[in-house]
C-alpha cells in the first residue's frame, strides 16, 4: 500500500518533469542568443569588452535567464526581505533543542527494510534511500484537520533524483492530501520545494519555490495548518501559501476525510530534477534525511468520532482552528510569491486550455 502511494505520486508529477523541460529549453535559446555579441566584441578595447560583459550579466540577471541557473548565493543577495520580520531571523529562533521520544510515541516505521531509524531515545528520526530502496514513516493517529509542525535537514551536496516527502493524507482513489515535497538537485543549486493540495482524489494545484537559505546545513521548520477555514503552508513561521475553503462557491476542499501525516525518502530520477535530464549519482549512496522535534495540535479521529467534539476540548486549546492569515502574514505570503516562487498554476495558461481552476479567480 505505501509503496504503492508513492508510484501514484510519482504519475502525478509528470507536470513537474515537463516544467523543468520548458525552463532547460528557454536557457538554452537564452545562451544561444548571446554568442551573437561575440564578433562585436573584438572590435572594442579592453575597458569596452569589460563594460559589457558586466551589462550583459545585469540583464541577465533581471531579465532572462530562468531562475535554475542562478546560484543559490546569488539568488539570496538578490532578494530583499519580506515586510513584516526577517526570515531569517525567525529561523534562528526556531531552530531549537530536540524534545523527547516523541517519535517512538506518534510514528511507526512503514517501509525501508531498516532504512529508517528512531534514534537519540525517539528525538530523532532518520530516513535513508540507497539505490536498492528508500524508506518512509506514518503517524499512528488519523486527524479531522491539524496544525503540524516537523524539523527537517534535507540531504546535503548532490541530491539530484531525490525526492524528500512530508505530507497529510487519506486513503482511496478519491483521497485528500496536503503536500510538501523536496526536489534534490546537483550541488550548489537550490532545493525545490513543491506544494500541493488534492480534493477528493484531485491535485494539480501545485506552486513550487526556491527557499532562502539552504536547507542541508541545518534544521528548518515546515508547518501546515490544515482546519475549517483554509490551510496554510509556513516555513520557519514564515506562511508562503494560502488554500482557502472556498466550499460555498462550489470548490472541493478537504473536510470530511481523517488524513494521517507521511513523510518518505525515495529515488524519482525520472523526473525530479530538471524534468530527468540530471540522474541520481548513486556514488553519493546512501542519501539521509532527518527529523526532528515534531508537534501537533489535532482533532484525533477514532471510532467514528473527533478528539474536538468532546466536552473535555476547551476552546483554548483549539485557537488552530480558526486561524487565518493576519495582514503580516499576507505580506510574507506575497513576498515569497513574488520573489521566490517559480511555479504557480493559477498563472499556467497553457496547461489549463479551458482557462484557469476558479479557485485562481477567487484568491
Amino acid at each position: 500500500m505505501e509503496k504503492e502511494r508513492f508510484r501514484n505520486k510519482k504519475k502525478n508529477s509528470i507536470l513537474t518533469g515537463n516544467l523543468y523541460h520548458a525552463m532547460a529549453i528557454q536557457s538554452r535559446k537564452t545562451t544561444s542568443s548571446r554568442s551573437s555579441y561575440v564578433p562585436l566584441i573584438v572590435f572594442f578595447c579592453i575597458f569596452a569588452v569589460l563594460f559589457l560583459f558586466n551589462l550583459d550579466t545585469f540583464m541577465s540577471r533581471t531579465k532572462s535567464i530562468p531562475r535554475d541557473q542562478i546560484s543559490y548565493h546569488e539568488q539570496k543577495r538578490l532578494v530583499k526581505e519580506p515586510d513584516g520580520g526577517n526570515p531569517e531571523d525567525e529561523q534562528k529562533r526556531l531552530v531549537m533543542e530536540p524534545k523527547g521520544g516523541i517519535f517512538d510515541r506518534e510514528f511507526d516505521i512503514t517501509w525501508g527494510d531498516g532504512r529508517a531509524k528512531i534514534l537519540n531515545k525517539g528525538t530523532l528520526l532518520n530516513l535513508t534511500l540507497d539505490k536498492f530502496s528508500g524508506s518512509g514513516f506514518r503517524s499512528k493517529n488519523e486527524y479531522l484537520f491539524a496544525k503540524i509542525e516537523m524539523q527537517i535537514k534535507l540531504i546535503g551536496g548532490n541530491s539530484a533524483g531525490t525526492v524528500t516527502t512530508y505530507y497529510l493524507s487519506s486513503e482511496g482513489s478519491t483521497h485528500d492530501e496536503i503536500d510538501f515535497e523536496f526536489l534534490g538537485n546537483s550541488s550548489g543549486n537550490p532545493y525545490t520545494l513543491h506544494t500541493n493540495v488534492y480534493c477528493q482524489g484531485k491535485g494539480n494545484r501545485e506552486q513550487q519555490f526556491y527557499l532562502w537559505f539552504d536547507p542541508t546545513i541545518d534544521f528548518h521548520t515546515y508547518s501546515i495548518n490544515w482546519n475549517p477555514l483554509n490551510i496554510i503552508f509556513a516555513v520557519d513561521g514564515t506562511p508562503i501559501r494560502e488554500f482557502k475553503n472556498l466550499e460555498t462557491n462550489g470548490i472541493p476542499f478537504p473536510t470530511n476525510q481523517p488524513m494521517r501525516v507521511y513523510s518518505s525518502l525515495w529515488n524519482a530520477d525520472d523526473w525530479a530534477t530538471q524534468g530527468g535530464r540530471v540522474k541520481t549519482d548513486w556514488t553519493k549512496a546512501p542519501f539521509t534525511a532527518s527529523y526532528r522535534n515534531y508537534t501537533v495540535e489535532a482533532c484525533v479521529w477514532s471510532e467514528g468520532g473527533s478528539s474536538c467534539d468532546s466536552s473535555s476540548s476547551s476552546s483554548a486549546d483549539k485557537l488552530w482552528m480558526s486561524e487565518k492569515i493576519n495582514s503580516t502574514g499576507l505580506e510574507r505570503v506575497k513576498w515569497a510569491q513574488k520573489n521566490r516562487m517559480v511555479y504557480n498554476y493559477c498563472v499556467d495558461k497553457m496547461r489549463f486550455h479551458e482557462g484557469l481552476p476558479p479557485e485562481c479567480k477567487m484568491t
